[in-house]
């Protein structure tokens, strides 16, 4: 604990004083040059001059092995072959998972870049995109900082300094790369705001990973502290990248959001309600409608939803109406729901929907996860790699009808 203290005091000192700026790439004339990524023009994702739309993965370990054991390399294995297989991006958590883990940033700056620049290089040279989610769970920053979980909701806060920097070293180390695709905020804050019974869901204490010892009515989020940290994030990422994607990683909003914001009940929302949540949950400069989406047992759905189609509609009038891009950041099928026959069918549903409502990117759970192997974990050597197989056809079916479009004697471009 004296040496994660030490840390915490000088973090704003080294800011302060300067003494990462070694890792700040230069600016480039090429950044100028024409958007890297993906990017939003006129409500539509784009990519390299043309409208896009792509099914990836999920590759929660991406990174976070490395981080763990530079040793082994596997996860760069697992990416070149998920690009030899058609997958054209991938989602991944670019951090630790707790506080001791992601203390290497602090610690040896130099070495924690080092780990994530082969990742980088990795997609570059076999041309995968990546979407680095920053701040994937919601507590390590404070934990890390030595505040609680409300520290989000004051911007002199050091949780708040800590990802502007953050921040600002990732996204100016690697703005010139053309395997970055967008910049996430983190995995599912929104879910943790606002709930009738906070006090039964603060984060864990398990003072071995660097927590606390013990949580207190501090540490139970509201929507207003979330909202200010976003700011910090997205304003960050706008003064040294301007045009790709920002996606704030929130799954869809629970089905009584708006009534645990206002009366703190669990009576479910109308769809009115839902919309209200929904672009709250998504707000400027972010450019786009992230939501996180599974078939859910009790046939429970926000907005009065009926099954995930309903949603995916809901949503999609969302984007139209904001002109933001409908982004799924996850979806899948669990083992529980049936034989490898009957999840390949589900898992067809999800991707009819997403081509129904026309959604551009959408990306399932999980690739490469054995901590996940009971439920979710899809590789190429069990029982789900199918689901590889279909979502890569399904991006490439999308790339060949773009090309058969320009190819056409008006060389029109793809339009809905």
């Amino acid at each position: 604990m004296s040496q994660d203290g030490l840390n915490r005091r000088g973090f704003l000192e080294i800011v302060a004083g300067g003494a990462l700026t070694g890792l700040l790439a230069p600016p480039s004339q090429t950044d100028k040059a024409r958007p890297k990524g993906l990017y939003v023009e006129r409500g539509t994702l784009m990519r390299a001059g043309r409208p896009y739309r792509g099914i990836g993965a999920n590759y929660f370990d991406l990174f976070y092995r490395l981080l763990r054991n530079p040793s082994d390399s596997s996860s760069l294995a697992n990416l070149r072959r998920l690009a030899q297989h058609g997958i054209p991006f991938v989602r991944f958590m670019c951090g630790g998972f707790w506080p001791s883990e992601q203390s290497l940033y602090l610690k040896k700056p130099a070495e924690f870049f080092a780990r994530l620049d082969w990742v980088v290089d990795t997609a570059e040279r076999c041309g995968v995109g990546l979407i680095p989610s920053l701040f994937w769970n919601y507590s390590t920053v404070p934990d890390l900082m030595g505040e609680p979980m409300q520290a989000y909701g004051d911007p002199k806060s050091r949780t708040n300094a800590y990802i502007h920097q953050f921040t600002k070293q990732v996204v100016t180390r690697y703005r010139g790369s053309e395997a970055i695709w967008g910049w996430e905020f983190g995995n599912e804050y929104n879910l943790t705001a606002d709930l009738p019974n906070a006090s039964e869901h603060r984060p864990p204490v398990v003072p071995t990973l660097g927590t606390p010892t013990s949580r207190s009515a501090r540490d139970e989020l509201h929507w207003s502290d979330i909202q200010v940290a976003l700011e910090t994030f997205a304003h960050t990422v706008r003064l040294y990248d301007p045009q790709r994607i920002l996606l704030t990683g929130n799954a869809i909003p629970r089905p009584s959001a708006y009534h645990n914001l206002h009366d703190h009940t669990w009576q479910l929302d109308t769809a009115a309600q839902f919309e209200t949540i929904l672009q709250r949950d998504n707000p400027n400069p972010f450019n786009t409608i992230c939501i996180h989406l599974y078939r859910d047992s009790k046939n429970i759905y926000p907005g009065g939803a009926k099954n995930p189609g309903e949603v995916v509609a809901l949503a999609n009038q969302v984007a139209q109406k904001t002109r933001k891009p409908l982004v799924i950041e996850e979806f899948g099928i669990s083992r529980q729901e049936g034989t490898p026959a009957q999840q390949r069918v589900l898992f067809q549903e999800f991707l009819d929907v997403f081509s129904r409502y026309g959604v551009p990117l959408a990306a399932f759970w999980v690739f490469d996860f054995a901590a996940q192997d009971a439920d979710w974990n899809v590789t190429f050597d069990n029982d789900r790699a199918f689901m590889i197989e279909m979502a890569a056809a399904c991006s490439q079916a999308e790339a060949q009808a773009k090309a058969s479009v320009q190819e056409g004697p008006f060389n029109g471009g793809v339009g809905r």
